[in-house]
């Protein structure tokens, strides 16, 4: 029975795109489902009914001759036609079950990037990369401050998730208070032994006024994984290039230009 019952969860895996996202869907340890798969043991009652109701199957249909059962998915299926989309949390596991561990570039970072809405000032936010389990998110608060007078006109936070996908860093935030804009940032990885920052490009467009969408070069410079918070954010709001705080590498490496002759804008890995 045990065997039958591993033949046909076999099956039912190979429905889905990998064993990583059943185990991570259903929430149980890899290794142990591993042993399910094997046929080295059987299920205790609570992730046997875990996993029927994950694959839609009664635990009687779990025990039947797999020829037999793969003519009952085939029947259940509906065509593609009229099958219903994914969800959100589908989409997302999608992604996951391909993203690298980013943990080397985990804790607290000063993002730096021409506005959008206030022409010709860099905006200084104080950002964060977290891990929880296994995957791993952001959380980014713009101090929508003048630097030298000290005045603040507002805040803008942010939190998303981020994926190491194809040696390439994304980050999807969207703004939390309004809940009316996204952002993606994506960044080359540092290769280096100790990390300080973090070079690419992000799309945005202003939050308060206007919807033109734009893109512009982006840098995170690493701060460390505990800092003081209070400080930091004292430190944050909108720059005029030329400020002292800022220094003429950091400016020139978020200076937005399309070099001569190309037709899309790029950023050069540093």
């Amino acid at each position: 029975m045990v065997s039958q019952f591993a033949n046909n969860l076999s099956l039912l895996c190979s429905y889905k795109s990998s064993i990583a996202e059943v185990c991570r869907r259903l929430g149980i340890n890899r290794q142990q489902f591993n042993k399910y798969l094997s046929g080295r043991t059987r299920p205790s009652r609570s992730n046997m009914r875990r996993i029927c109701d994950f694959f839609g199957v009664s635990e009687a249909e779990m025990m039947m001759d797999t020829h037999q059962l793969e003519q009952i998915i085939v029947l259940r299926r509906q065509p593609e036609g009229l099958r219903q989309d994914l969800g959100i949390a589908d989409h997302l596991a999608a992604i996951q079950c391909h993203s690298q561990r980013l943990d080397k570039y985990l804790g607290y970072y000063y993002r730096y990037f021409y506005s959008f809405g206030n022409k010709g000032l860099v905006t200084r936010s104080l950002a964060v990369i977290y891990a929880q389990g296994e995957q791993y998110f952001w959380k980014n608060i713009e101090m929508l401050r003048d630097a030298d007078t000290r005045r603040t006109m507002g805040i803008n936070k942010y939190e998303g998730l981020v994926y190491n996908l194809a040696d390439r860093i994304y980050i999807t935030e969207y703004e939390t208070l309004e809940k009316r804009s996204i952002t993606q940032a994506i960044l080359y990885p540092s290769h280096q032994h100790r990390l300080t920052r973090l070079v690419g490009i992000q799309t945005g467009g202003p939050t308060r006024r206007g919807r033109k969408p734009g893109a512009s070069k982006v840098a995170l410079d690493f701060l460390g994984k505990r800092i003081d918070l209070r400080k930091a954010l004292m430190e944050t709001g909108f720059y005029h290039p030329d400020s002292h705080h800022l220094s003429r590498e950091l400016v020139q490496v978020i200076t937005n230009q399309i070099a001569e002759g190309s037709l899309v804008f790029e950023v050069d890995e540093p």
